[in-house]
């Protein structure tokens, strides 16, 4: 914890963090390493609270030592930066003014990395979404949205003049999968893999006139791979006629020459994705899940041989779901992998020949990663820093060492008084130990009450982990004199397959008795103030506090937070993920309502008592605004004290600098207008339970009168 400055004269007192300090933060993006692994390359993206908008630009960080050097600073969005084969340029992607025109769709741009003006590859008018350099270093194989039917970039271009004057704003479509996130899928497009010639701009359609495209909701540079000799393309695809979110994908790899496609690897029962090349091209990783099984199954590390073009999980024995990117070796013995341990992310090598996976780099957590000539570098945070990249060397033990290459925020740091944030164990439901997380306020005094408010994650299979947040920091709380606790309930990822699928077909079952013995412990710490206790959730966690309103007595907590939360089962099916609403409740509603009534706050409604505060965005598909309007309708509805922030303009997370400050404001005035210890707390008594409910009891009876 950062010791209050109160010592010697002239030494500066540190400053509580606010959310102002949160956005003032620069966020780095993946760094990628030049060739010979001597510089990285990253975005840098900075807010702006007066302008309410985001810039970023590319930045070199040296891993032999030396200052950050500004590369690129005419461009708002530029990003995903890759070096050239040889190192001398620097593709990245991005709208700018070019020629006295603005890019309507996101380019291809390739700048010296000696410095000067970059420039665009070529005029893309679908856009280019990600993209890898061929190994000659003059070509670039990239994603891009076309319509189908077309051949040709001509065609391609006109399509798009024609769609982009166009007047009727219908989205019309036959698809299983049409919606994602905050967006609708490009109307009657699909996302093809395109080769491009740097030099003249020249683009070929590397999947037209085929059924081949890649998947609808983030097709990335993760989806595909380029062979080491630059003749083969892997990539993934789903080869089922209807496509939804939960296809099973299958490996193919494409002759660049000849143009040539072959399915190499494909089971009804599995999901294969993020593919990668072995050094020498005859193996490569994936991540296989075995869907057949289960859904919750966890991804684990795959690999495909060229010689009897057979493929093995050779993870299986690994209880622990393995995320992309995957990285081979140079010495083509063992994987990089990525892969969540007891709440928090670690960089894994895992050994192909003895089938062990021992941890490279600890987290807190390692976001991403990249590797090059030997050298490694990390994007990694805790909780108690934001992203920093790290380039890690051998020591002399032959452990890797780390060495920060930059301190974007450092300075502003420094100024900042944070609390600490502590890892404890209790003791869950059917037994078992379940992680909590607690984040104390600066300057914590262990012989005073302190209130305590729950931040519950959401997912459900995801964890509270050990990094850093910008939309639910936990600094942010506690800095405000919280007693923060983060509970890791049964369903949480990290803690092996056991427990993540343990809620399946009954949740809030599980997850709720988690909660409540935390607060149970809790509450039997001196410095936990039992008049003071809140909970707080967003998405499955704001599901778990509308749960707790139907199902926990009135009075435990004194008011609750709900962002963006599952409250009708039912009414959910309007998400973007219906399809696996059967997986994780037991039932399609139409086949047994009183399953998934069993697991929907909305059916246990007469129950709630607390008051709460609402929050939603209009542009969230993964949990449809209607959720949080009809919660606050039918709290409203039974008299119980309500208020709804709501956004027209964001999605199921709060993005814009403007928004998040309004967002942390409404969710501090709402806890402090229920603390009995706060001065506002006379005005919250004239709006409480009670008396909404004896007013409407009073207005009904003068009706009824």
């Amino acid at each position: 914890m950062s010791a209050r400055a109160t010592g010697p004269a002239g030494v500066r007192k540190k400053t509580r963090f606010t959310v102002e300090h949160l956005w003032q933060l620069d966020r780095l993006g993946a760094p990628s390493l030049s060739p010979d692994g001597s510089q990285a390359v990253a975005a840098l993206t900075s807010y702006s609270m007066e302008d309410n908008k985001s810039s970023s630009s590319l930045w070199l960080l040296s891993t032999l030592g030396g200052q950050p050097r500004r590369l690129t600073s005419c461009g708002d969005k530029d990003g995903q930066p890759r070096f050239s084969p040889a190192g001398d340029r620097i593709g990245f992607i991005a709208k700018r003014d070019q020629e006295g025109a603005r890019d309507e769709t996101p380019q291809l741009y390739l700048i010296p990395v000696d410095g000067g003006e970059a420039q665009r590859a070529g005029n893309v008018a679908t856009g280019v979404e990600a993209f890898r350099w061929c190994p000659n270093g003059r070509q670039v194989v990239f994603v891009s949205w076309v319509w189908p039917e077309l051949r040709g970039s001509a065609a391609q271009a006109r399509r798009h003049a024609e769609f982009s004057k166009r007047k009727e704003t219908g989205y019309a479509t036959s698809q299983a999968q049409y919606r994602h996130w905050d967006h609708q899928l490009p109307m009657g497009r699909v996302a093809h893999l395109h080769l491009m010639d740097v030099a003249t701009g020249r683009v070929r359609d590397l999947f037209e006139g085929t059924a081949y495209e890649l998947n609808r909701t983030e097709p990335d540079a993760q989806c595909f791979d380029i062979s080491p000799d630059g003749r083969r393309l892997v990539f993934a695809f789903d080869p089922a006629t209807q496509k939804r979110g939960d296809g099973r994908y299958a490996l193919a790899e494409m002759d660049l020459r000849s143009g040539d496609i072959q399915v190499i690897a494909q089971d009804a029962d599995w999901d294969f994705s993020a593919p990668s090349y072995s050094p020498d091209g005859q193996r490569i990783a994936f991540v296989a899940n075995h869907q057949g099984l289960k859904h919750t199954m966890p991804g684990h590390l795959a690999v495909w041989e060229r010689m009897g073009s057979r493929w093995d999980v050779v993870s299986a024995q690994w209880d622990h779901a393995v995320h992309a990117p995957l990285r081979w070796t140079d010495a083509a013995d063992a994987v990089l992998l990525c892969a969540e341990h007891q709440g928090r992310r670690h960089l894994w090598q895992f050994e192909l020949g003895a089938r062990q996976c021992a941890v490279a780099i600890e987290g807190g957590c390692v976001h991403t990663y990249d590797l090059a000539a030997g050298q490694l570098v990390t994007l990694a945070d805790s909780a108690q820093y934001p992203g920093r990249v790290h380039a890690h060397n051998p020591g002399a033990s032959g452990a890797l060492q780390a060495r920060r290459i930059e301190q974007f925020n450092d300075k502003l740091l420094s100024t900042l008084d944070f609390g600490t944030t502590e890892e404890t164990w209790i003791t869950g439901a059917l037994g078992e130990q379940v992680q909590v997380w607690l984040t104390f306020p600066p300057g914590f005094d262990r012989k005073r009450k302190h209130p305590l408010m729950h931040n519950i994650h959401g997912g459900p299979h995801t964890a509270a982990g050990d990094t850093w947040h910008y939309r639910w920091n936990t600094h942010a709380f506690a800095a405000q004199g919280y007693v923060v606790a983060s509970v890791n309930y049964h369903g949480s990822s990290s803690f092996g397959h056991a427990f993540l699928d343990s809620i399946t077909h009954r949740w809030g079952e599980l997850e709720l008795q988690d909660i409540e013995a935390a607060t149970d412990v809790l509450l039997k710490k001196p410095w936990v103030d039992r008049k003071r206790v809140f909970a707080t959730g967003g998405s499955y966690g704001g599901y778990m506090v509308a749960w707790m309103n139907a199902h926990v007595k009135p009075g435990r907590y004194q008011a609750y937070i709900c962002h963006a939360g599952c409250f009708d089962w039912t009414g959910m099916f309007a998400d973007d993920a219906y399809y696996w609403h059967s997986k994780e409740l037991g039932a399609w509603y139409w086949d047994d309502m009183a399953k998934v009534h069993s697991q929907s706050p909305h059916a246990h409604a007469a129950g709630m008592r607390t008051p709460t505060l609402v929050i939603h965005g209009a542009l969230d598909y993964r949990v449809p605004d209607a959720q949080g309007l009809a919660y606050y309708n039918t709290l409203k509805a039974l008299g119980v004290d309500a208020r709804l922030l709501w956004f027209p303009d964001e999605n199921h997370w709060i993005l814009k600098p403007r928004n998040s400050r309004q967002w942390y404001g409404e969710f501090f005035d709402w806890l402090r207008a229920y603390d009995p210890a706060h001065p506002s707390r006379a005005h919250a008594a004239a709006r409480s339970p009670k008396g909404a409910m004896g007013r409407a009891s009073s207005r009904s009876a003068r009706r009824q009168g």
